[in-house]
């Protein structure tokens, strides 16, 4: 960064990865722009604030943050709790948020719409590791502005571009005419969006956690609101792997919403649709009916997509990037997250040297750097931006000595619902070749109690 060092670095996003990207830039003496898209910090939280989360406090804080927070009298949670994404907004985004020295550098409604180098589009090489970027962005009211940065951090996450219904990949035949009946990924149907799902037949599509939490919130409303049907379609042959591994899940709460939902099952409370990949929606006047590629049909007054997450990768449409074919994460993390194989943090601590791009500084990190892989931590992410920030200011070797503080077996994924059994021995890896497989890793993450990878065998 020495031909552009007077300029800032530009962070799309100020999610808890985006503002510790900040907080561990101005620690190394570099100056960080940061662009958000939605009114707040946190933005895309706030739509999930009614969900807990898996892992405890001490594993959604980053350090470089925190020492930022310390001296304005802040309180830290209490580090064994399991915090609401509202309480996440409320006791640490907000507060990190309004610091000065974060609050005068953060733009929100400003949405990052491309990113390229200034005056070379991605065809041309000469100069350009030392020629500025061009961030492009909209802010509120349409006004849309240049800003010219010395780096760039895409911090965005995914939350915006969700997966299709269809099972190719590709948006089901009528799902983009049935959007008045298709409601976000994790509504608060108990909650602040009640009316639109009380005494209705709800279809939640999916077989994650994402899927699990709002199946068990439909229930709490059914049980107020007995007219409510709860239907629930997942693509492969059982719902074995969104239930988990129960008791000998190594995160508690993971393995009860699991054996939660397997009861309401159970019960009739929910209707179980197995095998049900949806090939095509029909809007009717008063419903949506929803044809399975071998021609089961359900109807349903509305669909909850809880199908997962992709990269939006058209904003960086003009820069030279490195992506795995299968998850689009950068190329050398590709192979260590593959849903195929890996449902779990069994991915080794890692920062700039395997975040890096051929566009030289620039970095995917956070929730984005993992593509469409759904095994996403935060303390991953919080490792990542302080290699990250150490490599732009020029400390390769703070930038190349990752290493993620966890407890011995670590903490797993949110949103996968299976796992890699680890520990895994090396002995292990060479007879299970699909799983887990890593060049002499640093293996984290806590079992589910079930095998690894979308099938759920070894």
């Amino acid at each position: 960064m020495d031909s552009v060092k007077n300029l800032p670095v530009a962070v799309i996003g100020a999610g808890p990865v985006g503002l510790a990207t900040a907080a561990h830039l101005l620690e190394r003496g570099l100056e960080p722009v940061i662009f958000e898209a939605g009114p707040t910090a946190g933005a895309a939280i706030e739509q999930w604030r009614h969900i807990r989360l898996f892992s405890p406090w001490r594993f959604n804080l980053d350090a470089a943050a925190v020492r930022l927070l310390e001296p304005t009298g802040w309180e830290s949670p209490r580090p064994t709790a399991l915090p609401y994404g509202g309480e996440l907004i409320d006791r640490y985004i907000t507060p990190l948020a309004a610091i000065p020295a974060i609050s005068s550098r953060l733009q929100t409604g400003a949405r990052v719409i491309a990113v390229t180098r200034q005056g070379l589009d991605k065809t041309h090489v000469r100069n350009r590791d030392t020629t500025p970027f061009v961030v492009r962005v909209e802010h509120d009211g349409g006004e849309v502005r240049d800003h010219t940065v010395a780096a760039v951090v895409d911090a965005s996450g995914t939350w915006s571009t969700r997966n299709p219904l269809g099972t190719s990949g590709l948006p089901a035949i009528g799902e983009n005419t049935a959007g008045d009946r298709i409601s976000s990924p994790l509504p608060d149907a108990a909650g602040r969006e009640r009316a639109s799902f009380a005494g209705r037949r709800v279809l939640v599509v999916g077989a994650g956690h994402s899927a699990a939490n709002t199946l068990i919130n439909l229930a709490e409303l059914a049980k107020d609101e007995p007219e409510t049907t709860i239907l629930w379609a997942v693509r492969g042959a059982s719902a074995d792997k969104v239930y988990g591994g129960g008791d000998a899940d190594g995160l508690p709460a993971r393995g009860q919403l699991g054996s939660r939902l397997r009861r309401l099952v159970e019960a009739g409370t929910i209707a179980l649709h197995a095998g049900f990949g949806i090939a095509a929606l029909k809007t009717l006047d008063t419903h949506v009916s929803v044809e399975a590629a071998d021609g089961r049909t359900l109807d349903a007054d509305v669909i909850v997509p809880c199908t997962g997450f992709r990269p939006d990768l058209d904003i960086l449409r003009e820069l030279r990037l490195n992506l795995d074919p299968a998850v689009e994460a950068p190329v050398e993390l590709g192979p260590l997250i593959d849903p195929e194989f890996h449902s779990c943090g069994t991915v080794p601590p890692h920062g700039a040297k395997l975040l890096a791009h051929p566009e030289k500084d620039f970095y995917i990190v956070g929730m984005k750097s993992y593509g469409r892989a759904p095994t996403f931590l935060l303390a991953t992410g919080y490792e990542q931006v302080r290699s990250v920030a150490a490599a732009l200011a020029g400390d390769r070797e703070a930038a190349d000595a990752v290493q993620l503080e966890l407890p011995e077996t670590g903490v797993c994924s949110t949103d996968a619902g299976i796992s890699c059994n680890v520990p895994v021995t090396a002995a292990t890896r060479d007879a299970e070749s699909n799983c887990c497989a890593a060049p002499e890793p640093v293996l984290i993450g806590i079992p589910t109690g079930l095998a690894h990878g979308r099938s759920g065998e070894l």
